[in-house]
C-alpha cells in the first residue's frame, strides 16, 4: 500500500511497524484505512507521543472491532471496557508474565487488544510480540500434516499466566461464575480477515492436545512453544508514557517482561470482540 497520510516503519524482520505522523485522537475514514492496512501487514502496531482520554481509546478501539471485557477484572469505574494493567514497586509478578495470546480459553477469544502507558518504569518493562504466521510456516511438512486438524485444550487455570493476574483479581474482581474458562481451538488457525494460517497454542493456556493427556501432549507442545519465539520470530517494544499497542491476539503472542522490580508500571488496556477460532 502506498501510504499517503502515516509514516509506517517496521521495526523487525518478523513483525511489528511504529506508526508516526497521526493523532489517534483526531482520525478521519482514510487516516484509519491506512492504520489498519499497516495493522493487517504487520500484527502488532505502535504509536508514540499520544494523549488520549479513556473515552478516546474506547472509540479507537471500536473502529476495529466491538469492543469486549476481560473476564476476571472489573473496568475503570466510569470507564468500564478500559482496564488498568499495574505494577507496583513492591509486586514480584507481573500481569501475563508469560508467551501467550489473550484469553485463549474462551469460545471466542478477543480480536486483539489496544495498551496505552500511562506510566513506565525508568528501564525495563518492554513486551515482546512473536508472529505466529511465520511459527506454521516455518514448520516442517510432516508437523504441518500432523496438526492439520488437530486441535488444542485452552485453560484459564495453567500456572503461570493464572499466578500473573492473581493480585490485580484480587484488588478488583469481577463476577466470572458464568465465565467459560476451558475452550477447544484448532492448533493450526485460519485468519479471518487475511486467510493465513497460524500456529495457534500458547504456553500461556495450552494444556494439551483434545482426546490426549497433558503428559503425552507435553513434548510436542514444547517444542512448538520454543519454535514460536526463535530467536528470528519476536520483536521488542520499549514502552514511554503516551505509547500505545494494538496487536492482532489471532496471530501474535506476546509476552510482557518482568524485569522492572521495585518500579511501577500502569497501562490501560481496551480489548476488542473476537471470534471462534476455525
Amino acid at each position: 500500500m502506498d501510504y499517503k497520510h502515516i509514516q509506517v516503519k517496521p521495526i523487525s524482520g518478523a513483525l511489528g511497524a511504529e506508526i508516526h505522523g497521526v493523532d489517534l485522537a483526531q482520525l478521519d475514514e482514510e487516516i484509519f484505512a491506512e492504520i489498519h492496512h499497516a495493522f493487517m501487514e504487520n500484527l502488532v502496531i505502535f504509536f508514540r507521543d499520544q494523549t488520549i482520554t479513556p473515552d478516546q481509546q474506547v472509540a479507537f478501539s471500536a473502529r476495529f472491532a466491538p469492543i469486549g471485557y476481560y473476564p476476571f477484572l472489573k473496568g475503570l469505574p466510569d470507564h468500564p471496557a478500559v482496564i488498568e494493567v499495574r505494577k507496583e514497586p513492591e509486586d514480584e509478578l507481573n500481569f501475563g508474565g508469560v508467551w501467550h495470546t489473550d484469553t485463549a480459553y474462551l469460545a471466542k477469544p478477543p480480536m486483539g487488544s489496544v495498551l496505552y502507558a500511562k506510566e513506565t518504569p525508568e528501564n525495563g518493562g518492554d513486551t515482546m510480540f512473536a508472529n505466529l504466521y511465520l511459527a506454521y510456516e516455518t514448520l516442517s511438512d510432516p508437523m504441518k500434516a500432523m496438526l492439520d486438524g488437530r486441535k488444542a485444550v485452552n485453560s484459564s487455570r495453567k500456572g503461570d499466566a493464572a499466578a500473573g493476574r492473581q493480585k490485580s483479581v484480587d484488588e478488583n474482581p469481577k463476577d466470572a461464575s458464568d465465565v467459560q474458562t476451558e475452550s477447544t481451538h484448532p492448533a493450526l488457525r485460519t485468519h479471518p480477515e487475511t486467510g493465513r494460517q497460524a500456529l495457534y497454542v500458547n504456553r500461556g493456556h495450552t494444556v494439551c492436545f483434545e482426546g490426549a493427556t497433558p503428559e503425552e501432549s507435553a513434548p510436542i507442545l514444547e517444542y512448538l512453544f520454543e519454535h514460536q519465539i526463535r530467536p528470528e520470530s519476536p520483536c521488542r517494544f520499549h514502552w514511554a508514557p503516551g505509547s500505545i499497542a494494538i496487536w492482532d491476539n489471532r496471530c501474535a503472542l506476546h509476552y510482557p517482561l518482568n524485569d522492572y522490580h521495585g518500579q511501577r508500571r500502569v497501562m490501560h488496556r481496551v480489548t476488542m470482540e473476537g471470534d471462534t477460532p476455525q
